[in-house]
């Protein structure tokens, strides 16, 4: 079963609004984490198989596996968490060949999956929570049949956002970009990426919008120019180059997220440190406790060091 716009929950009031104020991350009129060395920084976690399926697997169940996050996000909340990257295609679950995409062949949206993502973006706002919402992942653009769908999920997607009335997502067009694992041209180069974030912008002036490039920390000039934030990948990026990468991107004077970042224990509490006290919104990734099958979600016990060091930079007082 697809769907266009439909909403099973539409009129639900949204209780959360995230924008951008000059350079800074705002919850309504408020700066997040405001007081804090984390003021202004959006501190998120990559959860994007928190809604997976695979319709090739019978062992599964989407549903318990979507039930099961959902119980946690005030743990997580707890610990610093600002957000949470969802992706409607996934992320790499450990194993190859899974068919899991919330989009038909020719665009459409699905129903079932739809209704998963749903719930957590509202569940989310109910936490005062904002959603980094990423389109598309390597491996399962070869769900759509041509160019012309990708276009018309993008666009299906964004009309969703608006029907919804959700105030707390922004978009991620493309997870990594470029990366070999897409099929389709428009996902592999700058100008096709530069197309979509145009496509979305039109479709909802009022979106936030961006795009993913690979784990080196940078973004391509162009699309740097059109994005309204500038997304970034750390797992490739050592932990001295971190600042070298932030201050490289702030000449176009846009918020600088990461939303991933596989390092670990004290190496990934070192590189969250690192992002905020040069300004940049940090991403937490941990691959094999939340996005390798079988996926768990146990809060702050995913990674006691790493959150520690969230809950530090979220809640201390800057002297």
């Amino acid at each position: 079963m697809a769907i266009t716009l439909a909403s099973s929950q539409a009129t639900l009031a949204n209780e959360t609004r995230v924008i951008i104020r000059e350079g800074r991350w705002m919850l309504g009129d408020s700066a997040i984490n405001s007081g804090t060395p984390a003021e202004g920084l959006l501190m998120n976690v990559r959860m994007v198989n928190c809604t997976f399926e695979d319709l090739g697997r019978i062992d599964f169940d989407p549903e318990a596996n979507t039930n099961q996050f959902i119980a946690k996000i005030p743990e997580y909340k707890s610990q610093g968490v600002n957000a949470f990257t969802l992706c409607l295609q996934g992320g790499m679950p450990g194993y190859e060949g899974a068919i899991n995409s919330a989009f038909t062949a020719n665009g459409e949206l699905r129903t079932e999956y739809v209704r998963r993502v749903e719930r957590v973006i509202r569940a989310c706002d109910q936490q005062g929570l904002a959603v980094i919402l990423g389109c598309f992942y390597q491996r399962q653009d070869q769900q759509f049949q041509d160019e012309a769908a990708i276009r018309t999920a993008l666009v299906a997607v964004v009309r969703w956002i608006q029907k919804c009335q959700f105030t707390n997502v922004v978009l991620e067009v493309t997870n990594e970009y470029g990366h070999g694992g897409f099929d389709f041209q428009i996902f592999k180069t700058t100008e096709g990426q530069i197309e979509l974030i145009r496509l979305a912008k039109k479709t909802h002036p009022q979106l936030l919008v961006s795009t993913s490039g690979g784990g080196g920390g940078g973004v391509d000039e162009g699309v740097a120019r059109v994005c309204d934030f500038l997304l970034v990948h750390y797992n490739n990026t050592p932990l001295p180059k971190i600042p070298d990468r932030i201050a490289a991107l702030q000449k176009f004077g846009k918020p600088i997220v990461c939303n991933e970042d596989d390092k670990v224990g004290a190496d990934g509490a070192r590189a969250l440190e690192l992002s905020v006290r040069n300004g940049a919104s940090w991403g937490f990734m941990h691959e094999k406790q939340n996005q390798r099958f079988p996926f768990e979600f146990a809060g702050e016990q995913d990674d006691p060091v790493v959150y520690g060091k969230l809950k530090e930079l979220t809640t201390k007082s800057v002297p």
